[in-house]
């Protein structure tokens, strides 16, 4: 039984401005979050901190997002996206914009920190909004298309941050986008709806059945009993946690350290530096969009095939390129794109199709929250560690940890080859 022609239309009206709204917001966060990259040169040079303590303000972030995963994953099922990404995105403007003014290390760690926990609030609710709009047949595919969000998103930030700090000094790289990202906020509120049934359509389930909805009602919040025991009690939800742990070990090792290692090492300017990192996130986009090609057309939307396959050479460019030479920036930039192209790939595929999978659209957020808390656990482990590695022992060092974590994760995935999407009342 088919839908009315006027359902079809408002569906289709609704799906595209929800999943393109979600999608700029999510990308708005990056600008308040990775812009750190770029302005952490000009803070040791005018503060003489060392790369660890620099490590230790990224740390502060990873930590309190990890907690934050967990926190506001389990109420990004309850509110839903529409009050906790604008909560998120409007504090972490403000937040930013004070670091800009703040000079004493503990504060910055203690700001950075906080800033971590509200940053939090965007992805796992932005996942489940994404799960109530779209069957599980589209999943995979929009999974990739989302996951370009934060890739352009980093870019976007490196891109500014590399433009102000180069013209104004690392200050403005907090000031500026905070000011974008305030206003990006309002935007969200005023066009997101949380599901298909709060504007009066039926959920994915009733439209696979051609039920129509006359009314209007909010998305039904199963109980956090009912999402937190899904969280500790599926087996494979923690394989991808702990899969997702290795993974940004080695993401957010070239994210947060790259521009220091072009500037330092390939002896480039803070703005080359910031132009050249983009390379990461760019090629990530086809990435992002490939994997989830391939997981609908050849692997009926598995996601740990590919995930599985793409770390593994994700491990062996990451391993190749500190032995390009430095001059050499053809071929440095190739094995770079190569790196993002294989990061974000199974990123997407382990933060955003797997989660809806394993934890169905009624805990997708709960499930997000889960796996990319524990994720940022590895986040803050490379914060810290990379840097003291770095400090201690040489870049080849930061390099060897980078890739023995893509070489793990890899068989993490390997463990789920065969897991497909859960079928079910809320699916």
């Amino acid at each position: 039984m088919a839908l009315s022609l006027q359902t079809q239309a408002s569906f289709k009206y609704w799906r595209k401005r929800v999943f393109i709204t979600a999608w700029i917001t999510y990308a708005a966060f990056y600008l308040t979050r990775v812009n750190m990259s770029i302005a952490m040169p000009g803070i040791m040079a005018e503060f003489g901190y060392t790369k660890t303590m620099m490590g230790g303000i990224l740390s502060a972030l990873f930590i309190m997002y990890a907690v934050g995963q967990f926190v506001n994953g389990q109420l990004g099922d309850k509110y839903g996206a529409r009050k906790l990404v604008t909560i998120g995105l409007l504090a972490s403007a403000v937040l930013s914009a004070v670091f800009g003014f703040t000079s004493m290390l503990l504060a910055m760690a203690i700001l950075w920190g906080a800033n971590g926990f509200f940053q939090a609030m965007g992805f796992s609710p932005s996942v489940k909004t994404i799960a109530n709009w779209f069957p599980i047949k589209k999943r995979s595919k929009m999974s990739g298309l989302f996951g370009t969000s934060y890739q352009i998103g980093n870019a976007v930030s490196w891109a500014l941050a590399g433009l102000v700090v180069g013209l104004l000094g690392w200050r403005w790289a907090f000031w500026i986008p905070a000011g974008i990202t305030a206003v990006l906020a309002v935007h969200f509120y005023w066009r997101i709806r949380n599901a298909p049934e709060e504007v009066g359509l039926p959920t994915v389930e009733e439209e696979e059945n051609g039920i129509e909805r006359k009314e209007a009602k909010k998305d039904e919040h199963l109980g956090f009993k009912h999402t937190i025991n899904l969280c500790l009690t599926r087996p494979r939800i923690w394989v991808v946690a702990f899969g997702l742990f290795f993974l940004n070990i080695i993401r957010y090792g070239f994210m947060a350290w790259a521009p220091t290692y072009f500037f330092e090492v390939q002896q480039a300017s803070i703005s080359m530096a910031a132009f050249k990192a983009i390379a990461l996130p760019a090629a990530g986009c086809l990435g992002a969009i490939a994997s989830g090609w391939i997981s609908g057309k050849v692997f009926q939307d598995r996601k740990a095939p590919i995930a599985a396959t793409f770390l593994f050479l994700l491990a062996f460019f990451a391993w190749l390129y500190p032995l390009v030479p430095a001059g050499n920036w053809i071929t440095s930039l190739a094995v770079l794109l190569f790196i993002g192209f294989f990061t974000y790939g199974p990123h997407v595929m382990m933060v955003a199709g797997l989660p809806m999978d394993l934890g169905t659209r009624k805990a997708a957020a709960s499930a997000t929250g889960f796996i990319d808390g524990v994720g940022y656990v590895g986040a803050a482990f490379t914060g810290i560690g990379t840097g003291f590695l770095i400090d201690m022992f040489g870049w080849n060092a930061a390099f060897y940890f980078w890739v023995i974590s893509a070489i793990v994760a890899g068989i993490l995935m390997l463990l789920i080859w065969g897991c497909k999407p859960i079928m079910g009342k809320y699916h």
